[in-house]
């Protein structure tokens, strides 16, 4: 079994910008590289988990989302760093969908397809959805990061993130994972 550490796209590892159908618009968020970097170092394998619903709104196409992903895999690939997959759900939040987060059908997928053991994971996003995907496949831990909309999901005193890790952005939950993760007793 492998470990693995599953991140939301856009708010967590690329700049939000609200429905991203250009390549040329990705935009690292400071620090995110060199996170992944260190947690491909460390041997966890790595998958995006991101909902899509400006497809299902008809606010771009599939190609145009693909073309962004390979702009955000290309350029990761230039650091050293390999994503094993890209899940993606395209439906908008009324549609019926396979993998919409908060489901964690795509965690559970990769457990299966990819010989991950989900407790032994992580899940990082900067929405309640991304903690609850987490959550609900069993991972060890949600982190939540307050770039994106993380910042603004801690104002909201009505929700009960006491299950959830806090991080400043995707590097620093990066070096929350590698400092507290137990070793496995697997491999």
């Amino acid at each position: 079994m492998k470990r693995a550490v599953f991140l939301d796209r856009d708010g967590t590892i690329i700049v939000e910008k609200g429905y991203l159908n250009d390549p040329d618009q990705v935009e690292w968020i400071e620090g995110a590289l060199a996170g992944l970097k260190k947690l491909c170092g460390a041997g966890f394998l790595l998958f995006i988990v991101t909902n899509q619903s400006g497809i299902g709104r008809g606010f771009y196409t599939e190609r145009e989302m693909r073309l962004v992903n390979q702009k955000i895999a290309d350029v990761a690939a230039k650091a050293g760093v390999a994503f094993e997959k890209i899940y993606y759900a395209a439906e908008a939040p009324e549609m019926p969908s396979y993998g919409r987060k908060p489901s964690p059908q795509f965690l559970l997928d990769a457990g299966r397809d990819y010989r991950v053991s989900l407790a032994h994971s992580y899940m990082i996003g900067d929405k309640l959805s991304d903690l609850q995907c987490g959550w609900n496949a069993g991972v060890r831990k949600s982190i939540l990061v307050k770039t994106g909309y993380g910042q603004k999901l801690l104002q909201q005193k009505s929700i009960d993130l006491s299950r959830a890790e806090i991080a400043e952005n995707l590097a620093a939950a990066a070096d929350w994972i590698l400092q507290n993760r137990k070793p496995p007793k697997f491999q």
